[in-house]
């Protein structure tokens, strides 16, 4: 059996996916990967047939696919990844080694691509602002027990801020393991909708969430790249 299964929720990934599965596949089979579709109208569930484990259909739902990824998960460590976030080459190493020295939940260092010095600045302020509030974004490949998972009852249903939620209950638990090794997160939302704007954004968006704006709503934001409803 896998030591660690791999969770990858996945919506219309035609593009790119077959790159990133295989730079997966040095990984097995000490690793399980778990592809959960949500209803993609292009070719990303045919492209990935042959390079996983399991491949299942779901509603589209980031929280909702990873919670379906997770129940068929037969390894005893969960990471979730985004099919737009590169593990290092030793990803699996430093979840096992976190385990190891007792922590039951963590998440990775991230890196922007791209060379922009901006989009640097921005993630070393992720990365530093994460260590210090113990909260984990989906970007930074979060890793859990999946006992623990289970028991606090995975992640909350809902549109957004999903990651958000999960990190809240997971650090009243117990604090994460920051590993310093670094995933490779995709840049083009920060360059699609502007840097600066998008840092806002996200920061306006978790303080709706946290004084109890709808996260159906906020979704809507964040995909339009917007402050406000028009």
């Amino acid at each position: 059996m896998a030591d660690i299964s791999i969770i990858i929720p996945t919506y219309n990934e035609e593009v790119g996916i077959i790159t990133f599965l295989t730079k997966l596949q040095v990984m097995r089979p000490d690793c399980e990967l778990i592809v959960v579709d949500g209803g993609s109208d292009d070719d990303t569930v045919s492209l990935v047939e042959s390079l996983v484990d399991d491949v299942v259909r779901s509603d589209k739902g980031r929280a909702l696919q990873m919670n379906v990824g997770a129940a068929m998960a037969s390894a005893p460590i969960l990471l979730f990844l985004h099919a737009d976030t590169f593990l290092p080459k030793d990803a699996l190493e430093q979840v096992q080694t976190a385990m190891d020295k007792g922590f039951l939940w963590g998440r990775f260092d991230v890196k922007l691509s791209g060379k922009s010095f901006v989009l640097s600045l921005v993630a070393w302020m992720m990365n530093k602002r994460s260590c210090l509030t113990g909260i984990a974004t989906g970007d930074q490949a979060l890793f859990v027990d999946k006992t623990l998972f289970d028991e606090l009852g995975g992640f909350a249903n809902i549109a957004l801020m999903e990651d958000i939620d999960l990190s809240s209950k997971l650090k009243k638990q117990t604090k994460p393991y920051c590993v310093k090794a670094k995933v490779i997160s995709s840049s083009r939302r920060w360059l699609s909708f502007g840097v600066v704007k998008t840092v806002l954004l996200m920061w306006w968006l978790r303080f709706r969430y946290f004084i109890g704006s709808d996260p159906t709503d906020l979704e809507q934001l964040y995909r339009k790249g917007r402050f406000w409803k028009v």
